[in-house]
């Protein structure tokens, strides 16, 4: 807990508690080999590194792992060590965080899509949902952000059945980290493919948020603000429904709308 001086027009200025979203980095190592580093907020961590792991590609499926747990030797709690099926051959050139995932890494967006979908089969369009039951899926994330409510600084993602019913909530400081761990609890919990599952992002849509959906199987995409151009590009790609300004009772849909049941 930080003690600030809070200010308000017409107020004396006073000194007051304050509690910050923690960030901290997260190692996740793969036979011994360091494949990510990423700055999170410390809790959820096995599902963090499973989700990495499932968009990544490097598993597909919890049959892939045999374990996931902290460094014994790392005191602070910031390393985790993934033990997967020793049959399992794991391609470390596959990873791509940190080559596709930056928006100034300076790679051709096109191709950027081509070389995931060559890994990553495009999308049915068997899954659907009510428009009415995907406007009411803001509150219900809002209503599971106790980490925001304390300190407004942190980004959920949440997994909705096609009902709009709650699977699973998840906040961190990192927005891409919100959806590993989401998608890492499904992953864990045996929930996959997320065929008739609906993934909220508390901010924008971005091309990795994408990515990492249709690594999950996740047919439908919604996010409180804006998606990007690529990640337009990638849902059109993908056969992926991606809606953007989902807030009050209106909705942009981007791509994919016959997923959505409209009524007038």
């Amino acid at each position: 807990m930080n003690e600030i001086l809070r200010y308000q027009a017409g107020q004396i200025p006073s000194r007051q508690p304050d509690e910050l979203a923690i960030e901290e980095p997260l190692e996740i190592r793969v036979k011994g080999k360091a494949v990510s580093v990423t700055m999170r907020t410390p809790g959820h961590d096995e599902e963090l590194a499973a989700g990495f792991l499932l968009s990544e590609g490097i598993i597909t499926s919890w049959h892939d792992l045999v374990d996931i747990e902290p460094c014994k030797h790392d005191t602070l709690g910031n390393i985790v060590n993934v033990t997967l099926d020793s049959r399992l051959a794991v391609d470390f050139a596959r990873l791509t965080r940190h080559v596709f995932a930056s928006s100034s890494c300076g790679l051709c967006g096109k191709a950027t899509i081509e070389s995931i979908l060559k890994t990553i089969d495009s999308i049915g369009a068997d899954a659907g949902v009510d428009a009415a039951a995907l406007l009411a899926l803001p509150e219900k994330l809002r209503q599971a952000q106790p980490a925001f409510d304390r300190t407004g600084g942190s980004h959920a993602a949440a997994l909705f059945t096609s009902a709009g019913e709650l699977l699973v909530a998840r906040e961190d400081v990192g927005r891409h980290n919100a959806v590993d761990k989401a998608v890492g609890y499904a992953l864990l919990n045996q929930r996959l493919p997320l065929d008739r599952h609906i993934l909220l992002v508390s901010g924008r849509a971005s091309f990795e948020i994408m990515q990492k959906s249709l690594a999950a199987r996740i047919p439908i995409v919604a996010a409180i603000s804006a998606p990007s151009t690529l990640a337009v590009e990638f849902a059109r790609e993908s056969g992926q429904t991606l809606v953007g300004f989902l807030r009050g009772q209106r909705m942009n849909v981007y791509n994919g709308a016959e997923r959505i049941a409209f009524t007038s």
